[in-house]
């Protein structure tokens, strides 16, 4: 009974070692070199970029974007001229993706990161320049959470500040920013200014100007708002929390900045959401907070940079533990009915983005293996004319000598 079951082992370790040689001939090339690893380890054969969510197993779009839209590669030359700049929207994880811009990104000459300092030196391969325009590499250059408006007017002119006009490079600014679920961001923004947050010395300039205190009153009048609760939160017409989002990434002077009587409150938010979503789509690259792995996977394919340890998707975040009724939620969602809308296009257009992608990746993968499929067969072939060959050749020398 013994040597019967050692000689079913030895038949089922034959059989494994000669599915791995078949493999071997059939398909040689580096890409199966991930399908063998797949093979011997059952755990890692699932897409990594999958089940980090909640994200349906079909997904079907709902907006209509072209080829141009979905396909982001940038050719952004770190030791030339071109600049990322991330522009940084409050409580949407950015810090957490802003950290692994500077610690994380494989680079020939890597961000140098001291002990202490929330600021890492950022520059560019043999060059005294940075490479990144953040909060953790240049600081809050443009003002403490800069919007699109204050960003696309203010960093050109510090980037450059010190040339005069005409020696300035022709650079390549490419914006990049990650969004969060409304909701989630609404609650954990009025958890931050419950523990004392302010963002008092945000300038919001618009047209060349910060707002009045007309146009823009604050919510309380001590020094912070800190111990607020959620209902006075909510209750205030003059919060910024609400639909940050889309005013952070609108071009406030299409309405006027913060003059509230330029236009029709209707009209303001239609153009105020167009901004917003022209400008997300157009921007080099954008992430949610809600699909890290995603997130990382396109910011690597768009700029041809890879990150040394993968994104983490957490779950659990101060957010996440509050608890509200459905009347609260229906609430904050109508307070931020603009980033609603804002953030189910962003969705429909990432997941898009990322599908067309790995359609991309998988059809450059499956055209490589059939290049090598291809050599291999002409390897094989030539082979066996040359065996050909030589045995007609050693037939005819037989013959010759048999006549002798």
């Amino acid at each position: 009974m013994e040597d019967r079951s050692h000689k079913v082992l030895l038949a089922l370790v034959m059989l494994f070692l000669f599915a791995v040689i078949v493999l071997q001939y059939v398909c040689p090339g580096t890409e199966c070199q991930l399908l063998r690893l797949r093979a011997l380890s059952p755990a890692a054969a699932a897409d990594p970029y999958r089940a980090e969510d909640e994200t349906p197993a079909r997904f079907v779009p709902r907006f209509n974007f072209s080829a141009g839209d979905l396909l982001r590669r940038v050719d952004f030359n770190i030791k030339g001229d071109d600049l990322i700049v991330f522009l940084h929207i409050q409580k949407t994880g950015g810090t957490t993706f802003g950290r692994h811009l500077v610690r994380n990104i494989q680079l020939e000459q890597p961000c140098e990161c001291r002990a202490g300092q929330k600021k890492c030196t950022c520059h560019r391969p043999g060059k005294r320049e940075t490479w990144l325009f953040s909060r953790f590499s240049t600081g809050w250059s443009c003002g403490l959470h800069a919007d699109w408006t204050e960003l696309t007017n203010c960093v050109p002119s510090v980037v450059d500040s010190k040339k005069e006009v005409r020696l300035r490079p022709s650079r390549n600014f490419y914006y990049i920013t990650i969004l969060r679920d409304p909701v989630s961001r609404y609650l954990s923004e009025w958890r931050h200014v419950q523990r004392g947050a302010t963002w008092k010395a945000s300038l919001h300039v618009c047209d060349g100007r910060s707002p009045t205190t007309e146009e823009l009153p604050s919510c309380y009048t001590g020094d912070d708002w800190s111990g607020c609760s959620l209902q006075e939160f909510m209750d205030c017409p003059y919060n910024l929390a609400n639909n940050r989002q889309v005013r952070m990434l609108s071009d406030l002077s299409l309405v006027g900045c913060y003059n509230l009587s330029v236009m029709p409150e209707e009209q303001r938010n239609k153009v105020l959401l167009d901004s917003a979503k022209e400008n997300l789509k157009r921007m080099a690259f954008f992430g949610l907070t809600e699909f890290q792995r995603k997130t990382q996977y396109l910011f690597e394919k768009t700029f041809n940079m890879n990150f040394i340890s993968p994104f983490t998707q957490y779950n659990s975040t101060r957010a996440s533990s509050v608890e509200i009724d459905g009347q609260t939620q229906q609430r904050i969602e109508a307070l931020n009915f603009l980033d609603m809308e804002l953030y189910d296009y962003a969705k429909d257009l990432f997941l898009q983005r990322y599908q067309y992608m790995r359609q991309k990746e998988h059809q450059e993968a499956r055209r490589k293996r059939q290049e090598q499929r291809k050599i291999l067969r002409a390897k094989q072939a030539h082979l066996r004319e040359q065996g050909e060959n030589s045995s007609s050749t050693d037939y005819i020398g037989n013959v010759e000598r048999w006549r002798r």
